[in-house]
């Protein structure tokens, strides 16, 4: 989902639960805005079902962030290239090392040249 098609589903969310709120302080829009103020019992109804909706959101919205946080994704193409690239280097690098340690160990003489090596087919 794009960020603009995401904004606008939750802008529709919270206006549909605005919309509940209202009918709920009002009683289903039959009863004046003001009226439904003067109406504590009203007022803490629709409070606490607001409150609850909104932990229900908050938990939903929780448990989804902490969900994409805690899932492996995994490496893309180029990060996958890379540490074939790097594990080829450090074969390199291993191999250089071996080489330098035998002629450090048998250095050539420059009056006895070694053969060649044999050709690959």
């Amino acid at each position: 989902m794009r960020a603009g098609r995401a904004a606008l589903f939750w802008i529709v969310i919270i206006g549909l639960l605005l919309l509940v709120e209202f009918a709920e302080l009002t009683h289903l829009f039959t009863v004046p805005f003001q009226i439904a103020f003067a109406n504590f019992v009203s007022f803490i109804v629709a409070l606490v079902f607001t409150t609850i909706l909104a932990l229900v959101g908050a938990v939903f919205i929780g448990i989804y962030i902490s969900h994409r946080m805690q899932s492996p994704t995994g490496f893309t193409v180029f990060e996958e290239e890379m540490l074939k690239m790097r594990g080829d280097v450090q074969a390199l690098r291993h191999d250089l090392e071996a080489i330098k340690e035998r002629v450090a160990r048998d250095p050539p003489s420059p009056t006895d040249p070694r053969p060649p090596p044999p050709e690959r087919p």
